[in-house]
């Protein structure tokens, strides 16, 4: 399953994805973790040495990814490729428990959770791109990830409805909203939702901050149906924010229950491969008509596969 975090800068979107993917790795699920914030708390949130920024960096170094994506396919050049390119007969798949070239260079493991990071902005981007340049990367690496109902893929993405600047907000199972008890936070659930819906994206509501019931209630208010759990002030994250390092068996069990109740909703979602692929080819159709076909002197449309069967990205 492929999650994203998203959510309001500072309601927790960082803090929920660290503990929704320690939480699932102490479970013994398979787990990737991917910080595809330009903060880049992700890694620090993890208990990760030198956090996300010790890690190399996707988004800077995505010719390495796009080199070992292309495989044979031949419809491809590296240079050709961009963010939105799908898979096709030839590409090089990922599998989530596989030792591949991508994994072994861009990844790393913590307490059983592989953690990859976008990075930052490099020198000659500063003042001339915008960070979804580097978050291509990430869009690439789900189009071609072949993951399964008993695997977690955690994406900490950009603050607010950003990332509905990419077609990357298509490339999830379910998309989790971290809301706050306030109607800032709720706003952006609001705009993040009306966007998502509109492509058919699943979207659900996490509570966090809430510090009792006229909190829960206000929460249920806004969001309804799509509010499935609430996370209390946490003594444990208080703790990780300080800078300790401490195991996830310190965090409570009373807060441990939210993070069930969310994998449990996420393990109800039904994965449709056919129509991850057909999304994944309508944004790189828009992305080449509107741009990339000029940017390259090259007609993009052609990179779409019509003989590439999706199904074999779920076999």
């Amino acid at each position: 399953m492929k999650i994203a975090f998203v959510g309001k800068g500072g309601s927790g979107k960082t803090t929920l994805s660290a503990l929704f993917s320690r939480f699932v790795a102490s479970e013994g699920f398979p787990t990737l973790a991917i910080d595809a914030d330009i903060n880049q708390h992700l890694g620090h949130a993890l208990g990760v040495p030198g956090g996300s920024a010790s890690l190399p960096p996707m988004g800077i170094e995505i010719k390495r990814i796009k080199e070992y994506l292309r495989g044979t396919n031949p419809l491809l050049t590296p240079e050709s490729m961009i963010k939105t390119t799908p898979p096709g007969r030839g590409s090089n798949l990922i599998k989530l428990q596989e030792e591949n070239a991508l994994f072994k260079y861009f990844a790393r493991d913590i307490d059983g959770v592989k953690l990859m990071a976008v990075g930052p902005f490099s020198e000659e981007d500063l003042g001339v791109s915008c960070y979804h340049s580097k978050t291509g990367s990430v869009e690439l690496v789900l189009n071609h990830l072949k993951d399964t109902e008993s695997e977690y893929v955690i994406v900490d993405m950009t603050a607010g409805a950003d990332s509905f600047s990419s077609g990357l907000f298509t490339r999830f199972d379910v998309t989790i909203l971290v809301v706050e008890p306030t109607l800032k936070s709720t706003s952006v659930y609001e705009q993040y939702s009306h966007y998502a819906k509109e492509h058919g994206v699943s979207i659900k509501a996490v509570g966090n901050k809430v510090e009792g019931d006229e909190d829960r209630r206000f929460l249920e208010k806004q969001l309804g149906m799509d509010l499935i759990a609430v996370l209390s002030t946490s003594p444990f994250v208080k703790r990780l924010d300080k800078g300790e390092i401490l195991p996830f068996s310190k965090f409570e069990d009373t807060n441990r229950v939210t993070l069930r109740k969310i994998k449990q909703v996420i393990d109800q979602h039904t994965k449709d491969w056919r129509r991850f692929y057909q999304q994944a080819v309508e944004f790189h159709l828009k992305n080449a008509r509107s741009w990339a076909n000029a940017a390259s002197g090259k007609d993009l449309t052609t990179q779409v596969d019509p003989k590439f069967d999706p199904n074999v990205l779920a076999m």
